[in-house]
C-alpha cells in the first residue's frame, strides 16, 4: 500500500506533498478552473456510515466541479452495512470506480479499503482522525498568517478527539506547535501524541487559559461527537470550564482567529459572541473543505486515465 496513493492520515504524507496540496487548494479557490477537468469520466464512491453535511456536500460538489461524478453510498443501502468484509467491498468497488472516500467509525476500515483495493482511498473522517478537516483549517490559517507555518501556535480547547489528533499530525509534519487543553481522561490518542511530542510539536495543559496564551489560532469542537450521545451528560460535567469565550480569546494573540469544524453548540463549547464575532473564520474554514478536498482529489485521481 503506497501512502502517497491514498489520503488516510496527514502523517502519511511528506511536508512537501502537504504543501503542494495546500498550494493547489489556494489556486483552485482563486480560480475553480485552474486545473481544468482532471476527473473527466471518473467516479468517486462516497461511503457514509456517519451522517454529514460538509463532507458530503463538499466532496460531491468538488468532484462535479473537477468533471467527475460522485456516488453517495449509505451503509444502510450497501452490503457493508450487512457485514460484507471491507476487503470484499474494496475489491468490488475497485472494478467500478476510480476512487473511494469513506466517512466511518474505525480507522481500520479506511486502511482496509486502501490495503485490499487498487484505487485511491480518502479518509473523510474516522473516530481517530479527520485529515481533510485539518487541510481546510491549514488553508484558512495560511490565508491569515502566510504560508510559512513554523511560528504558528494553535490552542486546542476541549476533547482530544479525531480533529485534535489530526492537528497533532499536521504540527509534527509542518513544524508548528499545538497547545492542548484537555480534561484528564480526554487526552489525544497516545501514539499520535507521542509522535507529536517527539517532534517538539505539542504541549499539554489542563487550564484553557494557559493553552490559549499567545496563540494565533484558538479552536475547539463539540463535547460529545457522533456515537457519544450516551456520554453527553458525563462529558458536560468533565468539560465544564472548557469553553471558548471572550476571556479565552483575550488571552490569545491580538490577531488571533477562532476556528471550529462544525456543527457548533453555542453556549456549550463556544460563546455565540466568539463564533459569530470578528475573530471567527469558521465560514471561510467550512468553505475551504471544498477547495482542499478538490486539491486532494486532483492529486490522487487526476493524473491517471
Amino acid at each position: 500500500m503506497d501512502p502517497n496513493g491514498h489520503f488516510l492520515s496527514i502523517a502519511n504524507w511528506s511536508p512537501q506533498r502537504l504543501r503542494e496540496a495546500l498550494d493547489l487548494a489556494d489556486r483552485l479557490k482563486a480560480d475553480p478552473k485552474a486545473c481544468g477537468r482532471p476527473l473527466e469520466g471518473k467516479t468517486l464512491a462516497m461511503i457514509f456510515t456517519k451522517s454529514s453535511t460538509r463532507t458530503r456536500v463538499s466532496f460531491e460538489v468538488g468532484t462535479h466541479q473537477l468533471g467527475g461524478q460522485a456516488l453517495f453510498l449509505s451503509s444502510r443501502d450497501i452490503q457493508i452495512g450487512r457485514g460484507e468484509p471491507i476487503a470484499d467491498t474494496a475489491r468490488v468497488l475497485s472494478r467500478y470506480v476510480h476512487g473511494i472516500m469513506i466517512r466511518t467509525f474505525a480507522q481500520a476500515d479506511v486502511e482496509g479499503l486502501a490495503r485490499y483495493g487498487s484505487i485511491p482511498v480518502i479518509n473523510g473522517l474516522t473516530d481517530l482522525l479527520h485529515p481533510c478537516q485539518i487541510m481546510a483549517d491549514l488553508q484558512t490559517v495560511r490565508a491569515e498568517f502566510g504560508s510559512g507555518l513554523s511560528r504558528l501556535v494553535v490552542a486546542w480547547i476541549g476533547d482530544g478527539n479525531n480533529v485534535a489528533n489530526s492537528w497533532l499530525n499536521a504540527a509534527a509534519k509542518l513544524g508548528f506547535r499545538v497547545r492542548l487543553a484537555c480534561p484528564r481522561g480526554y487526552d489525544p490518542d497516545p501514539a499520535v501524541f507521542a509522535a507529536a511530542e517527539a517532534a517538539g510539536a505539542v504541549e499539554l495543559f489542563r487550564a484553557p487559559a494557559e493553552a490559549a496564551a499567545g496563540a494565533h489560532v484558538v479552536t475547539t469542537d463539540v463535547w460529545a461527537s457522533m456515537g457519544q450521545e450516551e456520554e453527553a451528560a458525563e462529558r458536560a460535567r468533565a468539560f465544564e470550564g472548557y469553553y471558548v469565550d471572550a476571556g479565552i480569546m483575550a488571552r490569545a494573540a491580538d490577531d488571533a482567529i477562532f476556528l471550529h469544524c462544525l456543527p457548533a453548540h453555542r453556549g456549550e463549547e463556544v460563546a455565540a459572541g466568539v463564533i459569530d464575532g470578528p475573530a471567527s473564520r469558521v465560514w471561510d474554514e467550512a468553505e475551504n473543505r471544498l477547495h482542499a478536498q478538490k486539491a486532494i482529489l486532483t492529486m490522487l485521481m487526476g493524473s491517471t486515465s
